[in-house]
């Protein structure tokens, strides 16, 4: 029978039940269509700082691994089967830690009533050991943190010359950390501890290196390994910085994996002051004194007091002999200035000496594009020929990636395709079922009601009158012929198409069906 047709067959309900098997068949395919095509995430890392944020996803878009923030930037999930090269790009750029963040003072909040002196005094060793590794978190370039505290008891101590001083040790999950950030985390720690000295706090980062105490920059005690330190690690962040940033501008134009760049840099960690004197050409009078002395004079025997007649003696050395004198003296003193600059700087450490840089980039790179790529290198690196610097683009076959070991996963493009063909043929099996189980309906007769066997079958007005003498002997109070009232039978089937006059079509048309 055609679909029309049946439709037009079916009751109401009949109907709305066929209708609300549509919609739900329509839901079923939705939700199998977003189940196979939504991609699943798997968390790698939990418990991060969101400054590292940028880091994360600038070395993940590198390698072409999709991602997925979670916790407000505190996790980083990717797909199933991105985990190990998500590892592998977190790894070249220093890793990432994460871990279980410690409690702080929250740990007062679940105090009972009983609780001991010791319980308490190790519940607030605990606390300080929390809220010391959440504050030590929030430094830039810490990924993570743990904090152990070593807290004499003060009674142990009222009664010893040589009380025991406590300590602290930090365990850092950082890759690269300036080792002035070093020294603030070690006076941090002791500031917030009673009776505690920075020489007895120990810095340790994840690989097990000791960074406090070791010489770290600031530490007067450590000479030139402090100086050592500070330049190695100065020189380190700066080729990880200048690595990612070129490897990425690499990624954007060649194309991801398809160039390595290595930077090798010496770096001037020594802090230095520089004055310089500079002269004008002009000078400029600052002081000028001048001092003019005259004596006139003439000489004779009545004449004025001079030296001849003073002074004894003097006429005899022939001073006496002419009457005239004349005498001059004239002295000048001038100073000179000129304008002067006295520029005073301080030359900050982490200038860059020499640096040189290594490129390699793939032979399925065109070679008409390495002169462009060396000079963009160049320009991004800061390459300076007459300091020394040198940048070598070097064309070369990679090697081929190895082959995935053989496993009972299935590849990405294999499970989508494998996903749609069940997804079809789930769509069929339903679709198939349905259509029998209406066929099957559609063939089976319809059961008559019970309250239609229970009717008498219709009579004719001649049958009627043909009892009508087996009517008068009717008991009193059966009404005459003339006032003569339908069965019972016919006024129930009234009644009944009355009330429910959708049942009584139905029935009507399966009667018609079957003749």
């Amino acid at each position: 029978m055609p679909l029309p047709k049946l439709l037009a067959n079916l009751s109401t309900r009949g109907r709305i039940a066929v209708g609300g098997a549509a919609v739900g068949v329509l839901v079923v395919l939705y939700i199998m269509f977003s189940l196979a095509t939504k991609p699943s995430y798997t968390t790698i890392v939990t418990a991060l700082d969101p400054a590292q944020t940028g880091k994360m996803t600038a070395a993940l878009d590198e390698k072409g691994v999709g991602y997925e923030l979670q916790n407000n930037g505190t996790a980083l999930a990717v797909q199933k089967a991105d985990v190990a090269n998500a590892r592998i790009a977190l790894a070249e750029v220093g890793g990432v830690s994460g871990g279980k963040i410690q409690p702080g003072f929250e740990l007062f909040d679940e105090q009972s009533m009983g609780t001991s002196q010791m319980q308490q005094r190790v519940t607030y060793q605990r606390a300080m050991e929390g809220e010391l590794a959440n504050t030590i978190r929030q430094i830039q370039g810490v990924g993570s943190a743990s904090v152990q505290l070593v807290l004499p008891d003060d009674n142990d101590a009222l009664f010893t010359e040589d009380a025991p001083q406590p300590s602290a040790a930090v365990l850092l999950g950082a890759a690269d950390i300036d080792p002035s950030a070093v020294q603030g985390i070690a006076r941090l720690v002791a500031s917030s501890v009673k009776s505690l000295r920075p020489q007895n706090v120990t810095i340790t980062d994840a690989a097990g290196q000791l960074l406090w105490p070791s010489g770290a920059a600031g530490d007067a005690s450590g000479g030139t390994g402090g100086a050592t330190l500070a330049k190695q690690s100065a020189a380190q962040k700066y080729q990880r910085t200048m690595e990612t940033s070129l490897t990425t501008l690499l990624a954007q134009t060649v194309g991801p994996d398809k160039a390595r760049v290595r930077v090798s840099a010496d770096i001037d960690a020594d802090k230095a002051t520089q004055e310089q004197l500079r002269y004008g050409r002009r000078s400029v009078p600052l002081k000028e004194k001048t001092s003019n002395e005259e004596m006139r004079g003439t000489g004779g025997a009545g004449g004025a007091s001079n030296s001849a007649s003073t002074v004894p003696g003097y006429a005899a050395g022939g001073a006496g002999g002419g009457g005239n004198s004349r005498y001059s003296n004239e002295t000048t003193d001038r100073e000179l200035g000129n304008d002067k600059t006295v520029e005073k700087r301080e030359i900050a450490a982490g200038g860059v000496q020499k640096q040189s840089v290594a490129v390699m980039v793939s032979d399925k790179v065109p070679q008409a594009q390495i002169p462009a790529i060396q000079s963009a290198v160049a320009a991004a690196a800061g390459i300076d020929r007459q300091r020394g610097d040198q940048l070598t683009v070097t064309r070369v076959p990679f090697a081929a990636p190895p082959a995935p070991a053989a496993g009972p996963m299935v590849p990405g493009g294999i499970l989508a395709a494998v996903k749609w063909a069940l997804l079809g043929l789930a769509t069929i099996v339903f679709l198939v079922l349905v259509g029998r189980h209406l066929r099957r309906r559609e063939g089976e007769p319809l059961a008559s009601a019970a309250w239609l066997d229970e009717l008498e079958p219709p009579r004719s007005i001649r049958a009627l009158h043909a009892e009508q003498p087996t009517a008068q002997l009717a008991p009193v109070g059966v009404p005459p012929l003339g006032e003569y009232q339908a069965p019972v039978a016919r006024r129930q089937i009234e009644e009944l198409a009355e009330r429910e006059p959708e049942k009584v079509a139905h029935q009507v048309r399966h009667w018609m069906g079957e003749d």
